[in-house]
């Protein structure tokens, strides 16, 4: 039987757009979360490992508890509570605390350096932590972070929480338009930014993914990527969660490891990059396995190759692939492909979500005809507010309340949105986005550097890895290993470059300076195939 679609209207957001909004909806993300479990409190929520699990109730009950014990320590609305750890159960009941009393979640990748983690904490002026043992060497001094009152380890969670004061809270107060969590992502000019989500954008992302979907209540997801990135915290943890299903979690990926959870706790769902998908196909372990029970293979983050999908279908017949769209700045879904569609579609990334009101502009701001290459602006309830203190950023990509994305795409008479090249100088490694101006910017604080380039490399597996062209200064000289070296303290590993052309002959430019990154590119290219 064919489900009812959902009744929608226009309402006036923000004070300043009329967007497209689902009419029934929850008040915000703990309203979401808390009926969603009502009548389910004993299903588990979380799994993991042999017998790890974790039931709604012990979750919504530790997430009271310790939003309490954040009230005793001054904790209030708004304040901001990051997070820097693995995938694992404190994360949940951490922010779910934060969405209790009102406050703001930071959360961040475990990848991140010491430098880039004080950036991050500083500029957002986070006032608690949330971290492990794992990362205590890596913390930022705190004399470096004025705002930061307390480091909670994760480890130490429970006693922290029983060991000290813990006040009855008021009944929560909703507010759909406050602000939520604060996600960075780089930005071109090599600054990350903090994307401003509010409770009503994700509330709408994530009753986007269970309407397109169809999923059953008590699914399963099996969690193959940070939970700390917009995809982990609302595809995966809220989505799962607004199902009533749990969030298998396991340890830092790798393919026979997530083959064997995906069996042992029967999945219906998972999120990888198609990077992940491949690694899974090359492993000996997917023919030892029983995945019968895996319905649905979201993916995204990268275009997933015909012969990866029709390899899938033959070693998996129980699975079906559905790509998206999305970004941080929109809590992920923009377009998203019905399961039908994917093998007669693979270069499609999705028909627009209900609640979205997308557009293909030229440069001079007008929409084009269907089929006409373009830059896809988006408008609609789960489109951020802009950039935290940060307003130049936000008046550049926040137009007349739509988000320029700077993805070049067509949108056909079909309906179907496909993706054909990023304006902006991104490389897309494994699903990973590693900004160039970002990774120049550091590398450029060599002493021995002049000038610096980075582009992607095709790779057959992760599709691009990060590669820099150097230029050094004359009388000076250094090599890959040094400045790699250089690098990997400024850069999380996954931004640092993987391959190096280092030499003394200027970059080419053109006549007005430009960089001519095209001609680098076209380099590695003719290299690999010399």
């Amino acid at each position: 039987m064919e489900r009812a679609k959902p009744a929608l209207r226009h309402e006036l957001l923000f004070g300043e757009r009329m967007v497209r909004c689902f009419a029934d909806r929850p008040a915000d993300i703990w309203s979401m979360v808390t009926e969603s479990a009502a009548g389910s409190e004993a299903a588990p929520a979380l799994l993991w490992g042999d017998e790890g699990c974790l039931a709604y109730a012990d979750l919504l009950g530790r997430a009271e508890a310790l939003a309490q014990r954040l009230v005793a320590e001054g904790v209030r609305r708004g304040d901001r509570l990051a997070t820097w750890l693995s995938n694992r159960a404190e994360y949940p009941i951490w922010f779910l605390a934060c969405w209790r009393l009102g406050a703001v979640l930071v959360p961040m990748d475990t990848r991140l350096s010491m430098k880039e983690a004080a950036y991050l904490l500083r500029h957002s002026g986070v006032a608690m932590l949330l971290s492990e043992a794992a990362m205590v060497d890596k913390l930022p001094a705190s004399d470096d972070l004025p705002d930061l009152r307390h480091v909670v380890l994760a480890e130490e969670m429970t006693d922290w929480i029983d060991g000290g004061p813990r006040p009855v809270l008021p009944p929560h107060e909703a507010d759909e338009e406050a602000l939520a969590a604060i996600l960075y992502t780089s930005g071109t000019t090599g600054a990350p930014k903090g994307v401003m989500l509010a409770h009503v954008n994700i509330v709408h992302s994530v009753l986007h993914f269970e309407g397109s979907w169809g999923l059953p209540r008590g699914s399963r997801t099996l969690l193959a990527i940070p939970g700390c990135n917009v995809t982990g915290l609302i595809t995966e943890f809220l989505t799962f969660f607004r199902l009533g299903g749990a969030v298998v979690l396991m340890p830092p990926f790798r393919a026979a490891t997530f083959i064997e959870e995906a069996a042992r706790h029967r999945i219906d769902h998972a999120f990888m990059v198609p990077a992940q998908y491949k690694l899974c196909l090359m492993n000996d372990a997917l023919a030892a396995h029983d995945l019968s029970s895996w319905k649905l293979g979201s993916f995204g983050g990268a275009p997933m190759p015909a012969a990866f999908i029709a390899e899938l279908r033959e070693r998996l017949p129980a699975l079906s692939l559905s790509n998206g769209y999305g970004a941080t700045e929109t809590a992920s879904p923009v377009a998203l492909l019905p399961a039908a569609l994917t093998p007669d579609h693979p270069d499609a990334v999705g028909a627009p979500v209900p609640c979205a009101d997308v557009i293909v502009v030229d440069e001079d701001g007008r929409e084009v005809p269907p089929g006409t290459p373009g830059e896809l602006w988006v408008a609609g309830p789960m489109v951020a507010r802009g950039y935290w203190n940060n307003a130049d950023a936000t008046r550049a990509a926040f137009v007349g309340g739509y988000w320029r994305s700077g993805d070049v795409v067509t949108m056909g008479a079909d309906g179907l949105v496909r993706l054909h090249d990023r304006k902006k100088d991104v490389v897309n490694r494994g699903g990973y986005k590693i900004y160039s101006a970002e990774v120049e910017a550091a590398l450029a604080e060599h002493p021995a550097v002049a000038e610096v380039a980075v582009v992607g490399r095709p790779d057959p597996v992760l599709g691009e890895r990060a590669h820099a062209f150097v230029c050094l200064k004359a009388g000076m000289s250094a090599n890959a290993e040094t400045i790699a070296a250089f690098a990997r303290e400024r850069l999380s590993d996954y931004k640092c470059p993987e391959g190096w052309t280092i030499g003394i002959d200027p970059l080419p430019r053109n006549s007005n300076g430009k960089l001519l990154k095209r001609e680098l590119r076209d380099t590695l290219v003719e290299r690999a195939e010399a």
